[in-house]
């Protein structure tokens, strides 16, 4: 018989054609939440009427009105229902008296039943409707043993005459079917549109029935106005997602670390860390959360071994307490930091039957060992606490101390949030706070990562981000039209990416691309191991929407080579408003050939190697996308990049050496005609910035410096690669541009990636040492003057910067940037390039440095004067630096350096 979802659904539907449901009977809509639990009849307005389920060995169909089961025209779905949930062949099928008519139904099905007051002991199948109380615990050990039950009812009315909001734990049938992952509401279901569907329909986000999660909210948080984080290990974050979890403590960006929910007729208490629980400071919140586990339980509080502590805390309460790793059959509650040796399904049991869970546990510690997994589905606590709603995650929250949530309104929620923007979506009205929504798209990252089991209750959330996407329309954002940061145009833009990410198809997020013709012939791209630790280009580029092919011999598919999808790596999530997708890149592992590759913006195509890759004279072929122009200095001719530039569709080319590569706009390609001596020059001035840094050329791997519409920080900034504006074409692919006006911005971040910590002093170095080579590059290669390069560099305001640090006092603090430089240009100007050229050699030779300013300072003071033979102290001295007695006095014996320009200035001052 089916066990697979997709399976039983067609079993249950086979044959049925229509439901021709009796429009005098009012039903009410099913709650799902249990893993187990999927949607068989679902109306036009997403309000399930039908359920299927599993609970211990045996499987549950739950019908929204009882009146259904006694329906003839339902005939061929009961027969199905009936059969799927018989155990076994001949087992017997009874029938609880309410429903005698049934048997009937059954019968011209071919299937045989007897009236029978409640279930036997021989297993079979069972029909009842639900608001028998006194078969309870029969029918949910009947089930759990092996059974089949078929139970109907509604509860809406019901709810008028015991409270809407005691109908999720307290009406009868909910006592049985909540096991499951089912429930009976208060809320009356629409008899209109009713069709039958071909696969298991999908669930609504958030069903809108009342529920005492407020009232449980507020006797958990009794006597509490505030949680304190500020000291102690800090919790991790709490995914809260079940429509029966709440929160109990959020910092102030809604980030959970502490919740609680309820799972059929038993509850849980999670806290992002253990501390939150056996911390004398959360001593009010335990009592309250033990004595809202315990219920109207009357057994023992279990301690596994992290949490002993309790027993010590707690010592005049009236609890009893047992020291067990295991769930035994005396406890009520359990209280524990991990679910290690106990079985997932044993725990959804104990809780599901009336059973309380206390845990505290972080997921940040596992979150770094592992940093490439899915916290939801592979962290093991997760395994268990995704089945109660709720999930502990790799992310830290804010310390701090944070109000108790107001227990009239439960704040934020994954599931009524997503529901919300829906809504807002359709009717354009504003009713999701805008707050919410960076969090919402996190949130929906995580729900993702569970979709990969085919679970209806973790399906439903990325079915309906995916419908929004495709309701609304794949937002474009450009210069033009650009997008704000927080609006839902921003909203829509991460959760597509958030989507693609979890594996849709590009086709289902993007209108169909205007497909762009590949190349005649595959390309085929050499990987050695001189290409570690690089991204290697590969000349091609995958129009957005488009799928290309990649093809690798096998023995390289563990290797950890990956493909890069555009080169715009910069993340500008955090920007005010975005002038392009705030990711514009994408990684595909390629783990397994061959390799079907696409991206939501599509980009340059990239082979990347990692750093300890061995293996030489690897193939890598790629079919499907489209040639760019990519000139390769030394290999590729005038002709081929003529032709290319006359061609291409690309809107991104390269230009390459074998130490520079280039990438900029297509448009700004288009006048130049030969690349080769520009090329030319920029090897030239990479020589030069290697030369000074006394480091290896050939550079191990090219510099890459990537043009962009934004970038996350400046105008420019270092990196591989390195990022600047578009506006910078003109200085970066003209050569009579660059030689007459040179190109400061872009030496200035080749710098910054030549700097080493040995020689830097964080901060005041940060921007002042990179300008080293910036200045190098322009006099030895460009001839263009210092004074020239840069306007801070004029005569006039390098001589006022330093009167107005001496003026100061010459403090540390004023020692940045420009001022900084000045020090260091004042020894080059003293002593030459080859000083720096032999220090920055020397240093590479130390195997241990000092870790702080001072300690560095004071070596970068006695290293130079020893390179150059002169007693430099009262030279950094007078810049304010921290000159060490012991430093000093080891130079004693080095002659004085009479030329030190600083004279000058401290003989003014003493004047």
């Amino acid at each position: 018989m089916a066990t697979n979802p997709d399976a039983v659904f067609k079993t249950l539907m086979n044959e049925v054609t229509s439901w021709d449901l009796p429009k005098t009977y009012i039903p009410c809509e099913l709650l799902l939440i249990g893993e187990a639990a999927f949607p068989v009849m679902v109306n036009v307005k997403g309000q399930v009427l039908i359920a299927a389920s599993s609970y211990g060995q045996g499987r549950l169909v739950v019908v929204s009105h009882e009146s259904y089961l006694l329906h003839a025209n339902l005939a061929p779905f009961l027969a199905n229902a009936v059969n799927w949930l018989c155990p076994s062949q001949g087992a017997p099928i009874t029938v609880h008296s309410s429903l005698a008519s049934l048997v009937n139904i059954l019968r011209y099905s071919g299937l045989e039943a007897l009236v029978q007051p409640e279930p036997g002991e021989v297993l079979g199948v069972y029909c009842t409707d639900a608001y028998n109380d006194s078969l309870t615990e029969k029918l949910v050990q009947f089930v759990k043993r092996g059974g089949g039950l078929l139970i109907g009812g509604q509860a809406w009315y019901w709810a008028s005459q015991h409270g809407h909001d005691k109908v999720l734990s307290s009406f009868p049938g909910n006592q049985v079917t909540s096991v499951a992952g089912v429930y009976f509401t208060d809320v009356c279901g629409s008899r209109d549109w009713l069709d039958v569907s071909q696969e298991i329909p999908n669930l609504t986000l958030y069903v809108k029935c009342k529920d005492e999660l407020k009232y449980d909210q507020q006797q958990l948080l009794e006597g509490l106005s505030e949680i304190d984080i500020e000291t102690g290990p800090v919790p991790s974050q709490l995914l809260v997602h079940g429509q029966r979890a709440f929160p109990l403590g959020v910092d102030n960006s809604f980030n959970c670390f502490l919740a609680a929910a309820r799972y059929g007729r038993g509850r849980v208490v999670l806290g992002g860390h253990e501390s939150l629980m056996i911390n004398e400071a959360m001593l009010p919140f335990v009592l309250n959360a033990l004595r809202w586990l315990m219920g109207h339980q009357t057994g023992k509080i279990g301690l596994a071994s992290e949490m002993k502590a309790l027993k010590s805390m707690l010592p005049s309460s009236s609890f009893q307490w047992s020291e067990t790793e295991l769930l035994t059959s005396d406890l009520s509650v359990f209280c524990c930091c991990s679910f290690t040796g106990i079985d997932a399904k044993k725990v959804e049991e104990f809780v599901a039957e009336g059973g309380g869970l206390l845990i505290g546990a972080e997921a940040w510690l596992w979150g770094r060992r592992n940093p490439d997994s899915e916290c939801m589905t592979q962290c093991p606590n997760n395994t268990i606490l995704k089945r109660f709603g709720l999930g502990i995650l790799s992310q830290v929250v804010k310390r701090g101390s944070f109000p108790v949530p107001n227990p009239q309104v439960i704040n934020y929620h994954i599931r009524r949030s997503l529901a919300q923007f829906e809504s807002m979506i359709d009717s354009q009205e504003t009713i999701i706070q805008e707050r919410w929504l960076e969090k919402l798209v996190k949130d929906c990252s995580y729900m993702f990562q569970m979709t990969h089991q085919r679970i209806s209750v973790y399906d439903s959330v990325k079915k309906h981000a995916l419908k929004i996407i495709q309701n609304k329309g794949f937002p474009t954002v450009t210069e033009e039209h650009p997008v704000l940061n927080g609006s839902s145009q921003a909203f829509l833009l991460f959760l597509a990416y958030e989507l693609f990410k979890s594996g849709v198809d590009v086709s289902q997020l993007l209108p169909p691309p205007s497909l762009l013709p590949p190349t005649e012939s595959p390309m085929v791209i050499k990987i050695s191991t001189d290409n570690r630790n690089s991204w290697v280009s590969t000349g091609l580029y995958l129009p957005e929407g488009q799928v290309a092919q990649i093809t690798l011999p096998s023995e390289v598919t563990n290797a950890k080579l990956k493909v890069l999808i555009g080169c715009h790596t910069d993340n500008i999530s955090e920007a005010k408003a975005y002038n392009r997708p705030p990711v514009m890149t994408y990684t595909h592992e390629l783990n397994e050939s061959p390799k079907s590759i696409s991206w939501l913006y599509g980009g340059l195509l990239y082979i990347v190697v990692p750093p300890k890759y061995n293996q030489d004279n690897v193939s890598i072929t790629i079919s499907g996308a489209v040639s760019a122009p990519y000139y390769r200095m030394g290999e590729t001719t005038q002709e081929e990049w003529k032709n290319l530039i006359k061609h291409s569709k690309a809107p991104w080319g390269e230009l390459a050496t074998e130490n520079i590569i280039l990438t900029v706009p297509t448009g700004n390609l288009k006048d130049l005609q030969d690349p080769f001596p520009l090329l030319q020059l920029w090897d030239k001035m990479l020589q030069a910035v290697a030369r000074l840094a006394a480091t290896h050329f050939p550079f191990q791997r090219p510099e890459r410096v990537v043009l962009d519409k934004q970038i996350s920080l400046g105008f420019l900034h270092s990196g591989y690669p390195i990022m600047g504006h578009t506006s910078i074409a003109k200085g970066t692919v003209d050569e009579v541009t660059i030689r007459s006006h040179g190109s400061w911005g872009v030496i200035h971040e080749l710098g910054h990636n030549q700097q080493k910590g040995s020689w830097s002093f964080l901060p005041h170095t940060t921007e002042a040492l990179c300008n080293l080579w910036s200045v190098y590059v322009h006099e030895t290669v460009l001839n263009i003057h210092r004074d020239q390069a840069h306007p801070a560099l004029n005569p006039d305001l390098r001589k006022q910067r330093i009167k107005n640090h001496l003026a100061k006092g010459a403090p540390l603090s004023n020692w940045v940037v420009w001022t900084a430089l000045e020090t260091y240009l004042q020894l080059q100007e003293g002593f030459g390039w080859e000083a720096f050229i032999k220090i920055f050699a020397d240093y590479q030779s130390l195997s241990s440095f000092p870790q702080n300013n001072k300690d560095k300072m004071n070596l970068w003071v006695k290293k130079f004067s020893e390179v150059v033979r002169k007693n430099l102290v009262p030279f950094f001295e007078a810049w304010g630096w921290p000159v060490q007695n012991d430093v000093a006095e080891s130079l004693a014996y080095l002659p004085e350096w009479q030329e030190n320009p600083m004279k000058m200035y401290t003989a003014e001052g003493t004047e």
